[in-house]
């Protein structure tokens, strides 16, 4: 029995010695995971007390998103004011039914748009000086039957609303021609077509019309004031036609003087050239006694 003992205690001690080697052989593995584990612990709380409300624009995790960023069921919703350092990639972007959508740039608002191969197609720009638009046509259009206002491609530029009213004081200027079936002026205001250095013209294969059916008609010009007909007639309908400054031939030294010394009655003259002058009126004639302002004509 004493044998027996004693060689129970010396394979007891023996596999003492064994299992103390093996755990200090481990030691140092166990010692570097709770070191790592311990800097785990360290860092995570530090970013926790560091994302929370130190600093209000970042709150702690929950079950539905981090602070002001919620998800739905219908995709990301921020609430407040959200920046963005690096682009952001989205199919739609709304806002909340009772507040409208801000874009807020320290320099300029850029939205692009581009097709399936990742070319620019369209680009709106927003900037502090102006707000530019780069695309094939331009369109802007009714909110409520979606009728076109304002078009504008590389041929041709349509405005399409009922009433264009240019409110500048020096009106509105044209490079080139202007076309139009109407031009009126606003109820109790004046229509002036005015070119201060050049000439104004006014062309139609079919016709010009001026009328005044409440008013007066006048042309003044400084210099010739020329109607020309090239196959038809000048008519003129009215129940006064004056012809005022009209010149006034003289009688030559060998015709007969008028022996009244007012003259109130004239004879109409045609000189070879078409001018017309003013002859005193006797019993016959007097046009050809009085032709010598033909000779100046």
């Amino acid at each position: 029995m004493a044998i027996f003992r004693c060689l129970h205690i010396k394979l007891a001690i023996k596999s003492v010695n064994f299992s103390s080697t093996v755990f200090l052989k481990l030691l140092p593995s166990y010692a570097l995971l709770i070191i790592l584990y311990q800097l785990v612990l360290n860092g995570t709380s530090a970013r926790l007390i560091f994302l929370k409300p130190a600093s209000n624009h970042f709150k702690p995790l929950n079950y539905d998103g981090m602070g002001n960023l919620r998800v739905t069921k219908k995709g990301i919703r921020l609430e407040g004011i959200s920046e963005f350092l690096l682009p952001l990639y989205v199919k739609e972007i709304h806002s909340r039914k009772d507040s409208p959508l801000v874009l807020q740039s320290d320099r300029n608002v850029t939205v692009n748009a581009r097709n399936h191969m990742g070319q620019l197609t369209g680009q709106l720009t927003i900037g502090a000086d102006a707000v530019e638009a780069q695309c094939k046509r331009f369109e802007v259009r009714a909110s409520e039957d979606g009728r076109v206002l304002f078009s504008a491609d590389e041929d041709e530029i349509t405005i399409g609303a009922e009433k264009l009213k240019v409110t500048g004081t020096e009106g509105a200027v044209f490079g080139h021609s202007v076309e139009t079936p109407h031009i009126r002026a606003e109820p109790s205001q004046d229509l002036r077509l005015e070119s201060p250095t050049r000439s104004l013209i006014m062309e139609a294969p079919r016709g010009v019309q001026v009328s005044a059916a409440a008013g007066d008609f006048k042309a003044t010009c400084r210099k010739e004031l020329h109607l020309q007909s090239t196959e038809g007639e000048i008519f003129l309908n009215a129940e006064t036609i004056r012809l005022g400054n009209l010149p006034t031939g003289s009688f030559s030294s060998s015709s007969p003087s008028s022996s009244s010394s007012r003259q109130t009655v004239y004879e109409l003259c045609v000189c070879p050239s078409g001018k017309l002058y003013l002859s005193p009126a006797g019993v016959g004639s007097t046009c050809q006694s009085s032709s010598n302002i033909c000779l100046w004509s």
